[in-house]
């Protein structure tokens, strides 16, 4: 563990920690924090000269095209769901992320601005993501040409997307990357790593977990993925933190996918912070983090270029 990381969470532990289990306690204190969100999304989060940034319309919300330099397969895309609680972030906070990710996929990365609670729920959610993926299929992009990626809440649209499309009869992206995905929203006490974690409570993802879920069966596939079916998805890589709370999600997430055929790619990395990827400005772990990325998606294209040679013959 580097000393960037045993100061950075050092200090979560002692700011950011505390002040979530004191702000979501409350519907008002929930609206009050997202309305901040949309300040944030003024924040101009800073990148290289190389990054681009271009603005993408759907019918129901909007997002942005990142493109981390010029070397980029236009003929492919990256579909990347930001985190945040489903009610916090925007894919502006979540540049730090998607110019990486551009970087290593060497493509361009499509951040949707999804719609949130607590003004929309997760199906609305659900069903921006599914129209954002059916309007890149409209445009030509072949499915195979196609990765999605999430981190948190948006690491559980990631799945719960896949599981839609797959249980609609739909063709699926050629691969999925799921940073500390946030897969259950049942009503059970989270216990692992309710003390290590540096900057989730236990108590508050649960609290957050029944808002979402009010009048909902929690323990339908698309609102707790890790109860589902994964037979037939495509390549995963799941990479959480070893104190995370959420971190037994990603552990069950990965060996209900095994179960169900699917190959994972697992990184579960020593006592790093939530979505620890998002501090790659600070932390060497993070940036390191990418490689990892970038060979899993390496492996990915030589999967599909080995089937291809395989029909060909």
């Amino acid at each position: 563990m580097s000393w960037q990381a045993r100061a950075l969470t050092g200090l979560m532990r002692g700011t950011l920690k505390p002040a979530s289990s004191v702000l979501l306690r409350h519907p008002l204190a929930l609206a009050g924090v997202a309305r901040l969100g949309e300040v944030a999304r003024m924040v101009r989060v800073p990148q290289p000269p190389t990054v681009a940034i271009g603005q993408a319309a759907f019918n129901s919300c909007g997002g942005e095209w990142v493109r981390g330099g010029e070397e980029v397969d236009e003929g492919k895309v990256l579909l990347y769901f930001h985190g945040g609680g489903y009610f916090w972030c925007s894919p502006c906070t979540h540049r730090p992320i998607t110019w990486r990710l551009s970087v290593a996929a060497r493509r361009p990365v499509l951040a949707l601005d999804y719609r949130q609670g607590p003004v929309h729920t997760l199906a609305d959610s659900l069903a921006d993501a599914l129209e954002a993926y059916g309007c890149l299929l409209e445009r030509g992009h072949a499915p195979g040409d196609v990765i999605f990626g999430g981190d948190s809440a948006g690491g559980h649209l990631t799945l719960a997307a896949l599981l839609a499309l797959r249980d609609r009869g739909l063709p699926l992206p050629a691969a999925a990357i799921c940073l500390s995905p946030w897969a259950d929203l049942t009503d059970f006490p989270r216990r692992a790593n309710r003390w290590q974690d540096p900057l989730l409570p236990a108590s508050r993802v649960r609290w957050l977990a029944r808002r979402w879920t009010s009048g909902l069966d929690p323990n339908d596939p698309l609102v707790s993925p890790v109860l589902g079916d994964f037979t037939g998805l495509p390549p995963l890589m799941i990479l959480t933190g070893s104190t995370e709370v959420l971190r037994d999600e990603a552990r069950r997430v990965s060996e209900r996918a095994r179960l169900g055929g699917v190959p994972v790619w697992y990184e579960e990395w020593r006592r790093m912070p939530h979505v620890f990827p998002i501090l790659a400005d600070v932390l060497p772990e993070a940036r390191l983090a990418f490689r990892h990325m970038a060979q899993f998606l390496g492996a990915v294209r030589a999967r599909h270029t080995s089937k291809g040679d395989s029909a060909a013959a």
